[in-house]
């Protein structure tokens, strides 16, 4: 076509894009999902209404569509990590084709014998209603990582069912892809009226062997933009190229095929591309960057998109259809419903989850949509009702299903939510004895940390009030007093009295209480043995000065990052609690790319770590890093 004609459809469309990328940020605001905004602006600014973007633009910028495709695929693939599976795999399998199965053939039967309520569907034959029914219960199936992932970590949930959870829609997605190529083969040759005999399922495996084969080729070269040192944004054109590269090596081989044996051979070019994603996930030492460099490529693709399928609609069809979108959600959230029950009963998981397993799996997106922009290109004499319909139920699910999942989470108690309560922030406290400057300086540092401090006096005559602080008065040292203090629930102490008066709380709180985190200010060396003995953790100021200095002399940078000096930068410790950490390889823990690990600690010694060092329950891990990052691993490495 003329460059020049696809330069300014392609200027107008960007315009667009832009102005719904604003206007979503606005259905946000009054708690409706982006995805709604995008596509609402893309139907006013299609032809049905303003015609901003006419059919003709479409048409030609379907190449955007095919781009966004092939992302969408990849960032499903890229999610199915199996390391993250192993533990909740009996669960997850069960779950999987209790929903994939259930869901899948009750929904066929009944979108088969209620086809004349549909009003392209009424009057056809029964070989298309069964083509049609089929390609309606695939795309029931589908499930979107995305809203899955958002929703966890808006939650910071973490726990058995979490993790089934986020097994079975990552599966569900690579599943469903699968599934999708099966039946959308079926649904041609029934729709067609083309034969249907053992040649036909004997080159439609031949197919489907060819999508996974050439999808694993491409796994080996989506690593290539990795093994340099490129520019991330570099990285994330060459892997769109990629992307595209499959829907024109996929357009070349059906021209070929019909020209040379005058028979479609099709590949699957969404096969391809969770194949290829996925072989990178989880056999090369590129994932972490790969899904970074999707995380910063895909809101723009997602922008394009679905703004892109909303000028598609019409708004007047929309409108005719919703009541039929508003019955086949009922149908699917049903077999949802059942297919949830089959699952916890099959993996015997707890009965708690029975009735609610259903909950998470009900919200869709990328994926459902990009199925049903297939089915429109590829059937367009009704193709475009169906994707209206589908996306209908689309819109409810995101509106309905998010809520009901974080429902889902607080009934099992998974979610760890900041507390509400007045007398605790949700994260960790610190007991201060010792009213001075500098217990004061170190009460508002852990305060920017979102810890609460509380300050005990022991000396009347040095009384004073504190801003911001609670200041406990304690008459003697002894453990009565202390209980007061209810020390049990306290994460760490900092000792800054005398080494006598340090020495008497250190003992009571190691005789009483257990392994709690002590810090000693020690006045006097000669008293370092005998608080070493009782395990704290020992500060003598003339050394811990002289020592800070030499290494800011030696490695400043590294200081400051310890010292978190640099802005946005901690350093923390975590215990391993996790089951599932149990045994990984620390290479193998997915840590983000601003996360590094510093020391390992196993039952009081420290380890020589590398990347195969195996990760035991009990171990102290120190990382170092993005307070962001550190702050979401907490809930990695807890139970």
């Amino acid at each position: 076509m003329d460059i020049k004609l696809l330069i300014n459809f392609l200027v107008g469309f960007f315009i667009v894009a832009i102005a719904a990328n604003q206007i979503s940020k606005v259905f946000q605001k009054i708690k409706f999902p982006l995805i709604t905004g995008l596509i609402i602006t893309g139907i006013i600014a299609g032809s049905s209404l303003l015609n901003f973007i006419s059919k003709e633009a479409l048409e030609n910028l379907n190449f955007l569509n095919e781009i966004a495709l092939s992302i969408i695929a990849f960032s499903a693939g890229s999610e199915l990590y199996l390391n993250d599976l192993r533990s909740r795999m009996k669960s997850i399998k069960w779950m999987t084709i209790g929903q994939l199965v259930i869901t899948f053939v009750m929904s066929t039967v009944v979108i088969y014998f209620i086809a004349d309520l549909i009003p392209f569907m009424k009057g056809i034959p029964s070989k298309h209603k069964i083509g049609i029914s089929l390609l309606f219960a695939t795309i029931f199936v589908a499930r979107s990582p995305s809203s899955a992932i958002a929703v966890i970590n808006e939650m910071r949930a973490n726990g058995p069912f979490t993790k089934t959870v986020m097994g079975v829609t990552v599966v569900k997605d690579v599943l469903v892809i699968i599934l999708f190529a099966i039946c959308l083969a079926v649904a041609k040759a029934f729709i067609h009226d083309e034969e249907t005999g053992i040649f036909f399922f004997v080159i439609l495996f031949l197919e489907l062997i060819a999508s996974f084969g050439i999808g694993f080729l491409y796994g080996k070269i989506l690593q290539i933009p990795f093994f340099s040192k490129l520019d991330s944004q570099i990285k994330g054109i060459l892997i769109i190229a990629i992307g595209y590269s499959v829907y024109i090596l996929s357009q070349i081989v059906h021209i070929k095929s019909m020209e040379y044996f005058h028979h479609d051979f099709s590949l699957e070019p969404l096969l391809i591309c969770i194949i290829a994603s996925f072989y990178l996930t989880n056999y090369s030492k590129h994932r972490i960057e790969f899904s970074e460099v999707l995380d910063e490529i895909s809101p723009i693709i997602y922008i394009v998109f679905f703004t892109l399928t909303g000028a598609s609609l019409s708004i007047q069809t929309l409108i005719s259809v919703f009541g039929i979108a508003v019955g086949l959600f009922f149908l699917r959230l049903i077999t949802m419903v059942f297919g949830g029950m089959f699952g916890v009963f099959a993996a015997k998981d707890p009965k708690k989850y029975t009735f609610i397993a259903w909950m998470p799996y009900l919200t869709q997106a990328g994926v459902a949509l990009g199925l049903a922009t297939i089915i429109s290109h590829e059937f367009p004499t009704w193709g475009y009702q169906f994707e209206t319909i589908i996306i209908a139920i689309i819109v409810i699910n995101q509106l309905v299903g998010p809520p009901l999942f974080k429902w889902s989470l607080n009934f099992v108690k998974e979610s760890h939510l900041k507390s509400k309560k007045s007398n605790y922030d949700g994260t960790s406290d610190a007991l201060i004895f010792g009213l001075e400057n500098q217990s004061i300086a170190l009460a508002n540092q852990l305060k920017k940390h979102k810890w609460e401090a509380r300050i005990v006096n022991t000396d009347k005559r040095n009384r004073k009030d504190v801003i911001g602080f609670e200041v406990i008065d304690l008459k003697s040292i002894n453990y009565t007093s202390l209980k007061t203090l209810e020390l049990h629930k306290t994460e760490a102490f900092i000792l800054m009295l005398s080494d006598e008066d340090n020495y008497k709380i250190a003992e009571l709180i190691y005789e009483n209480i257990g392994s709690k985190e002590v810090v000693v200010r020690l006045n006097k060396r000669e008293n370092f043995e005998k608080f070493h003995k009782l395990g704290v953790l020992i500060i003598e100021p003339a050394t811990a000065m002289v020592s800070l200095l030499d290494h800011f002399v030696r490695s400043p940078n590294a200081t400051s990052l310890l010292l978190g000096m640099d802005d946005g930068q901690d350093s923390m410790d975590v215990e391993i609690r996790n089951k599932d950490i149990h045994g990984i390889r620390l290479r193998d823990l997915r840590l983000p790319s601003d996360v590094l690990v510093l020391s390992i600690k196993r039952k009081g010694h420290l380890l020589v770590s590398h990347g195969y060092t195996r990760m035991r329950l009990g171990d102290i891990i120190t990382l170092v890093g993005a307070e962001s990052s550190l702050e979401e691993l907490k809930f990695k490495f807890d139970t």
